[in-house]
């Protein structure tokens, strides 16, 4: 844990100099207007200034400066400054003002540490309820990349499971809306309902029918609470021992199949993301495509699409996937993930990131 006054603060030169340009441009302005002293009345903007952008030493450093410049001023100055009851009461001001800053400023250092714990413990949270891989059932193996979003930012709610069902293997790959707690919350409600629906319904759609009650659940708990209502949109596959495989896409990002060194995109029907069901007159539909033996299929979240270089161009995921159709399930994810951070330039991402290749037993 970092120390209490140590948030990404501006380094002390950095607040020398800016205080001392300050302090000089109001000295300057008054000598040239001859009102000295009520122009000090723009140094009492310091502190507070400081208190929102500073540690707490930092903000100590510039209320005591703020109140030596001022006290000094009014005392060496000529009495034609001013009368002496106005003088008094800035050096008053001065001081309160000086004081109430250091202490706003611990109070925000203090609330930005309590949310500092608290994405950090919902980071950490993630990372224990999503399953480690590479995961191995009898019909395929799952291996990937699950990159949070820096714990000092915005927490996300990228989900994924594997459950070796009695109906054949059961992926989920989702997504929920907005960052934040909230949606860390969403995010563990949709996932519960999977590893335990995906045991008890035989079809896909009865699955998905699950989730979507599960999401519309948490929304009304949500609503209590005053918090916002989310959707998921998610991507839901079934892989069996037949050529084909089931998959119902809820808004999700399609699939992307690799096979013999070709990569092509599944085509099947996209329907609204889980907890908007209600809101639309078609049913759930389930598609069918053909995902032979030794085959990958490739399933990422928006936090992969949506990378942007420094001018603006999103990732061309399709074409980085082409020139890497060689690779093997297990380095392809993180050859991908690894590519993006360099094309964003500086490598950083606001979203997390959920990359799953899912390879068919060669031998079912």
């Amino acid at each position: 844990m970092r120390p209490l006054d140590a948030i990404d603060p501006p380094l002390p030169a950095e607040v020398v100099i800016g205080v001392v340009f300050v302090t000089a441009l109001v000295e300057v302005l008054g000598a040239l207007s001859d009102s000295p002293v009520w122009l000090l009345g723009l140094l009492v903007f310091l502190p507070g200034a400081a208190s929102a952008l500073c540690t707490v030493r930092q903000t100590a450093f510039v209320a005591a400066w703020t109140a030596f410049v001022v006290i000094v001023t009014v005392l060496l100055r000529d009495s034609d400054g001013g009368p002496w009851l106005d003088r008094i009461l800035m050096v008053l001001l001065t001081l309160a003002l000086g004081a109430t800053s250091v202490y706003a400023c611990r109070r925000r250092i203090r609330r930005e540490h309590e949310m500092l714990r608290l994405r950090s413990t919902a980071a950490a949270m993630q990372r224990h309820i999503l399953r480690p891989m590479p995961m191995l059932t009898d019909d395929v193996l799952v291996d990937g990349v699950y990159e949070p979003v820096q714990e000092d930012r915005l927490v996300g709610g990228d989900i994924y499971d594997v459950v070796a069902s009695p109906w054949g293997t059961r992926i989920l790959i989702g997504d929920v809306q907005g960052k934040g707690l909230p949606a860390v919350g969403a995010a563990f409600a949709v996932i519960g309902a999977f590893r335990e629906a995906a045991h008890r319904e035989p079809t896909l759609t009865a699955l998905v029918d699950a989730l979507d009650t599960s999401v519309v659940r948490h929304n009304s708990y949500a609503a209590q609470t005053g918090d916002d209502e989310r959707f998921v949109t998610a991507l839901i596959v079934n892989v069996d021992a037949h050529d084909e495989v089931q998959a119902i896409n809820c808004g999700h990002i399609p699939p992307q199949l690799l096979h013999d060194a070709t990569v092509s995109t599944p085509g099947f029907a996209s329907g609204v993301p889980l907890g908007l069901a209600e809101l639309s007159a078609e049913p759930t539909t389930v598609g069918w495509f053909a995902f032979p033996p030794g085959a990958t299929l490739l399933l990422t979240t928006d936090g992969l699409t949506e990378t942007r270089a420094a001018d603006g161009t999103f990732y061309p995921v399709t074409e980085r996937l082409t020139e890497r159709v060689s690779l093997s399930p297990t380095e392809l994810p993180h050859a991908l993930y690894d590519d993006a951070r360099s094309f964003s330039g500086e490598g950083s991402h606001h979203d997390d990131v959920a990359i799953l290749s899912v390879r068919r037993s060669p031998y079912r």
